[in-house]
């Protein structure tokens, strides 16, 4: 399993926390996506380094205006449109995703064709899981009928292990 480099788990209702300074990790991950774009010839500017930077440092998925929330209270003051913008070009860069089911966004792990993710209906984290055999069989399915996907993320809600010894 894959784990977004900050998820922490919480009780419910215990309000999310952002991480205000970057970690090593999140710094590194950060320096390889601009290097990423720049060899794309896309620009990560520094309004989707905030936005991705805050998705990196977050406890568990965050809606447009939880984002829009954790920019102002590192002193941005940012619309929702932007931040809407913003997240529209990470995930087109495969560099988070939107959890249909949650309406919430999270960083991206890895550059898994097909990412699945294993969403816990009590504490909220979400775990992007890397599984090739999943990728390829939704994959087949998919050519199979035909289908041309919009999007192509599995979610799985749940308990995660945690929960389930709480609760």
């Amino acid at each position: 399993m894959v784990h977004a480099p900050s998820l922490q788990h919480r009780l419910p209702g215990e309000a999310a926390r952002f991480q205000t300074s970057l970690s090593s990790g999140t710094g590194k991950i950060l320096a390889e996506t601009e290097a990423q774009c720049r060899a794309r010839g896309v620009r990560l500017t520094p309004i989707r380094r905030r936005v991705l930077e805050v998705l990196l440092g977050a406890a568990k998925p965050l809606g447009a205006y939880d984002l829009a929330d954790a920019l102002v209270s590192q002193g941005r003051k940012m619309a929702p449109i932007t931040v809407y913008r913003a997240l529209d070009f990470l995930i087109e860069q495969g560099l988070a995703h939107r959890l249909a089911s949650r309406n919430a966004y999270i960083a991206s792990t890895g550059g898994h064709a097909t990412p699945a993710f294993l969403i816990c209906e009590a504490c909220g984290e979400a775990t992007e899981i890397a599984c090739p055999d999943v990728a390829e069989t939704v994959r087949r399915v998919l050519t199979a009928q035909g289908y041309q996907p919009l999007s192509r993320a599995l979610e799985i809600t749940g308990r995660c292990p945690h929960c389930q010894d709480v609760h």
